[in-house]
């Protein structure tokens, strides 16, 4: 999938990768591949920042902990992080209820 396609809706899918659990990043990342089928590819240069972008806006926090013998830095989503997914969420089911009305519904003449 081409990172163009993703613009605007990387931080709703990375909320929505941390809701109800804490994950490192590379978890992130792979938990993104494997919930789009391979279609989400994302490189840690694309993560890293828009996680931490998200903790600056308060919507996830993080914290140190150990993960296979190594020290990473686990996401959560805050109380912030969650109401904003949930409106994110809403605001996608009507985006694609909207978009799926034109592309579906035949041409009046």
């Amino acid at each position: 999938m081409k990172a163009d396609a993703l613009r605007g809706h990387l931080d709703a899918l990375l909320l929505a990768t941390l809701d109800g659990r804490a994950l490192h990043g590379y978890a992130i990342i792979e938990a993104l591949q494997e919930r789009s089928g391979g279609a989400l590819d994302l490189p840690t240069g694309t993560v890293y920042p828009a996680l931490r972008r998200l903790e600056r806006a308060g919507f996830v926090q993080s914290s140190w902990s150990t993960v296979g013998g190594r020290q990473r830095r686990t996401y959560r989503l805050t109380q912030a992080g969650t109401q904003t997914l949930q409106a994110e969420r809403r605001a996608w089911r009507e985006f694609t209820h909207a978009i799926e009305g034109v592309l579906t519904a035949p041409a009046k003449t």
